[in-house]
């Protein structure tokens, strides 16, 4: 377990996960709103090499970035109503291919995750602090 005290240290813990990204990885990250999955996200692109800007894509389920040392396809499934909007999009097309991807919510599609994947937990806890999140990383 990590302990991240700020937006740099989240921010950090995944960029030093994307820098050890290999072809063909699967992360799931999972944690409640606003506990910093985003935040991870945008380090974890970083440490990949892509430059341009990092957002959610809650609303197209998918977006693609080309441009760092493997292709990254950051998934952010929290508006999905059914798990076969996701054979819809060809989500087996990135997951099991020579690229990274990294699924926001993941846990909202646990019956079509590849059997070996990378679990990363986000939580607070708002005894230690306001900012405070523990960061989980399992190999399932």
């Amino acid at each position: 377990m990590t302990e991240s005290l700020s937006y740099g240290d989240t921010f950090r813990t995944g960029f030093l996960l994307g820098e050890k990204a290999e072809p063909g990885d699967v992360y799931c990250l999972c944690g409640d709103l606003g506990v910093g999955k985003t935040v991870f996200t945008q380090g974890f692109a970083k440490g990949l090499g892509i430059e341009e800007p990092v957002q959610s894509p809650t609303f197209t389920i998918v977006q693609e970035y080309e441009e760092g040392r493997l292709p990254f396809y950051h998934f952010d499934v929290y508006r999905i109503g059914d798990v076969e909007e996701m054979d819809e999009i060809g989500y087996e097309d990135y997951i099991y291919g020579q690229g990274v991807s990294l699924i926001e919510w993941a846990n909202l599609i646990g019956e079509i995750l590849p059997e070996h994947y990378t679990k990363i937990t986000i939580s607070k806890n708002l005894e230690r602090g306001f900012d405070y999140r523990e960061i989980k990383i399992e190999e399932i």
